[in-house]
């Protein structure tokens, strides 16, 4: 991801926008927060930070054997993605 952050960047004309959608995941029951890892990258590119939008996941599976899961192994389900606005 940091070379599509760099490259990105280098592709992007000056006072222009890039925009990321990123989700986190799961890993041994902790949460991984690769979204707020991506925005540190594209930062590190050189990208300034414009808006973070937190978009609700509407398809996510409330019953069955997620909600079964989410309560036997104590987890909330992960519901949201962020939408990461960068300016060059």
């Amino acid at each position: 991801m940091g070379k599509v952050a760099g490259e990105s960047y280098r592709v992007l004309k000056k006072d222009k926008f890039c925009a990321v959608l990123m989700g986190d995941t799961r890993k041994n029951g902790m949460v991984q927060p690769l979204a707020f890892e991506v925005m540190r990258l594209f930062e590190l590119a050189g990208f300034k930070t414009k808006e973070i939008i937190i978009k609700e996941q509407h398809n996510c599976k409330t019953t069955g054997y997620w909600k079964t899961n989410s309560i036997k192994f104590n987890f909330l389900l992960l519901a949201h993605e962020y939408l990461f606005v960068f300016k060059k």
